[in-house]
């Protein structure tokens, strides 16, 4: 998907709500309308005695209506309160990063959704109950609203088992790094794959000189992400490629080169309104080594002397070893996005190897020198990917390998334990 704005409201913890009440409005009414043809229907046939019943039902159901009125707001306040407790002790032992997993939970959204939905429709069809109780004149009778409220509540119980089975898992390091790596592995499933040499390394190269440049003229932030589709109608409307020059997760203020330009003439800030995403923080729609940081993070926060669990830190490092391993064979080219006719209009600088590998490992070989589990569990992983990534690629794990090495034999003393320590394991110490 080119356009962010599915990325955008994915991020946002107010949309799902707020269309489940404005569809829920929309239903009552169907209902509501569905009551009154079926009442005026029995009334004009002289059905007294089956309008009595659907008064009779509709009182009981009134009862159980009134109920979750009443109860809905408290229960929602209070199931809410202890979650965001819990995602707040997860954030405090792994990393900050890991609310967004919360806000971006599907039956998180789904579960709020139907709550507040269930309370608005419990308050709309007592609206729709007629205190006259004659069954030639009464002029509603919530019959099929009070099931429909119902039907909600049962939903709403269905939804409650879910969304506590999910919490609960969000609360296990093991769902957390998978749950990171899937969104990783989402960046690059959206990332045009190229072959090697179909296209060149350096983002300036072929795309000829350069005629001008867009400065960021917005709030200050970081980039989460630009709008592919949008960027290449406006090029083309120009005449020109554009290349984004800062990376997506860097951290730009007004003033800073946005926009490089190559033939043709600059676009207007005003085309550009909506082209750009900057916020408070950074996101896994575009940023290809988000995913990276976020999982270093994690093994960092272990390793820290308040938490000292370096089992976590074996687990994200596993995820590393998986990310980095499907991205040894792939071309991390700069992404050139063509318009209808073929021809290059946007293109975008991506991390390279290196700077990946980099990121991977550089903070978690410094903190981890003294730790045998997560070290050994490092050798295992440098073998690894050094038997199933390009020759060409060797060179920056060779080189983190060695470094680790020289730190161990810094950091440990006694010639046995450096032994140990030294022997790759893929679980550790198991």
């Amino acid at each position: 998907m080119l356009s962010p704005l599915r990325e955008h409201l994915r991020d946002t913890f107010w949309f799902a709500p707020t269309a489940a009440m404005v569809l829920v409005c929309l239903v009552w009414l169907l209902a509501a309308e569905l009551d009154d043809v079926i009442l005026h229907g029995l009334q004009d046939q002289g059905e007294y005695d089956a309008v009595g019943d659907l008064i009779a039902l509709a009182d009981d159901a009134k009862t159980i209506v009134t109920t979750i009125s009443s109860a809905m707001m408290t229960f929602i306040g209070v199931v809410f309160s202890i979650s965001l407790v819990a995602v707040q002790m997860s954030a405090g032992q792994q990393t900050p990063r890991v609310v967004r997993l919360f806000v971006r939970s599907r039956i998180t959204k789904a579960t709020f959704a139907v709550f507040l939905a269930t309370f608005l429709l419990s308050l709309l069809v007592l609206t729709s109950y007629d205190s006259d109780q004659e069954p030639r004149h009464v002029s509603s009778v919530p019959f099929l609203q009070a099931l429909l409220t119902l039907a909600m509540v049962g939903l709403s119980l269905l939804l409650f088992v879910m969304y506590v089975n999910s919490t609960l898992r969000m609360l296990r390091v093991g769902h957390v790094v998978d749950r990171v790596t899937a969104e990783a592995f989402r960046v690059v499933s959206r990332m045009p794959y190229v072959e090697h040499g179909a296209a060149a390394l350096d983002p300036e190269e072929g795309l000829g000189p350069e005629t001008g440049r867009v400065t960021y003229a917005g709030r200050a932030g970081v980039l989460r992400d630009v709008n592919i589709a949008q960027l290449v109608r406006v090029a083309r409307r120009q005449g020109a490629v554009l290349r984004v020059v800062p990376r997506i997760g860097d951290f730009v203020v007004p003033g800073t080169p946005l926009l490089a330009v190559h033939g043709g003439r600059a676009p207007s800030p005003r085309a550009l309104r909506r082209c750009v995403s900057v916020g408070v923080e950074r996101t896994f729609h575009q940023d290809l080594g988000f995913g990276l940081r976020v999982l270093a993070d994690i093994a960092l926060r272990a390793l820290s002397a308040a938490v000292n669990d370096p089992t976590t830190a074996v687990q994200a490092l596993d995820r590393i070893v998986q990310f980095l391993a499907a991205l040894g064979p792939r071309p991390l080219l700069s992404p050139r996005y063509t318009d209808r006719r073929g021809a290059v209009r946007l293109v975008q600088s991506v991390p390279r190897w290196d700077e990946l590998v980099d990121l991977a490992f550089t903070e978690i070989r410094a903190c981890a020198a003294g730790n045998p589990q997560v070290v050994r569990r490092m050798f295992a992983a440098f073998d690894d990917l050094l038997s199933l990534v390009p020759p060409q690629r060797r060179e920056p794990l060779l080189r983190h390998r060695e470094l680790l090495v020289q730190s161990v034999e810094r950091t440990v003393p006694g010639a046995a334990d450096r032994s140990f320590t030294l022997q790759p394991d893929r679980q550790g110490i198991g």
